[in-house]
């Protein structure tokens, strides 16, 4: 295996199987490169590395670190007989979806082992007794509505105020697909914690409001009330 340095020009020219458009990895990048100077970036969801390739390489310019997670066993669309089944990814001991292999070699390929912190888990699991704030959280994970669900909740506490939480596979039309990370990213905006940055392509992104500005919210929101 030939390592490389991780500039975005060879991680494009590096055939890396995944979902993600590269006008959306370019995104990635640059949130990554600049919030990372907050603190630490969590992806939810790698697959074989594609999305985690330009996060990371983001990261590493500022010195941070990349957290991923995935249980490297497919998404329910992946599965066999499924529309993404991809069988090159089936163990043929197991019988099972394995990406982790495809995902190490890309890590280890562009040399970026020292900025990506593999959590080999699920979502849930990883967030039990997370304790480290974030300044970005990447949500690519499960498409099924509980599955989605559970990412956002356990992750967006996480985000420090100025930091990022993108949502990949964002359709408002149901006949161009599925509709969990749409609520999810509508959910998040409903909460009043978020404010609404443009999307690229199927990339949703949204930035943690801080503090300040939302004391300064609730206020105006009571002002408002006590005047009726």
């Amino acid at each position: 295996m030939t390592r490389m340095e991780p500039t975005i020009d060879r991680i494009k020219a590096l055939d890396i199987k995944g979902f993600l458009d590269e006008e959306e990895g370019m995104r990635l990048y640059d949130l990554s490169r600049e919030a990372a100077a907050l603190g630490p970036c969590l992806e939810i969801g790698s697959y074989c590395g594609k999305s985690t390739a330009y996060l990371a390489a983001g990261c590493r310019e500022r010195g941070s670190v990349l957290f991923t997670i995935d249980h490297h066993q497919g998404s329910e669309e992946q599965q066999p007989g499924e529309e993404y089944f991809d069988p090159d990814l089936l163990d043929s001991e197991t019988g099972r979806i394995d990406t982790f292999r495809s995902f190490r070699e890309t890590i280890e390929m562009l040399g970026l082992s020292n900025t990506v912190v593999p959590i080999v888990s699920t979502s849930e699991v990883a967030a039990r007794f997370w304790s480290t704030p974030l300044s970005m959280v990447f949500i690519d994970g499960g498409h099924a509505m509980e599955t989605a669900f559970l990412d956002y909740a356990c992750w967006s506490p996480h985000i420090l105020p100025g930091g990022y939480l993108a949502i990949h596979d964002i359709f408002t039309d149901p006949a161009e697909g599925g509709q969990a990370p749409w609520y999810l990213y509508r959910m998040a905006l409903d909460s009043g914690l978020f404010r609404e940055l443009p999307r690229v392509k199927t990339l949703g992104i949204l930035q943690r409001i801080p503090l300040h500005s939302l004391v300064d919210y609730a206020f105006a929101m009571r002002d408002k009330l006590s005047s009726k």
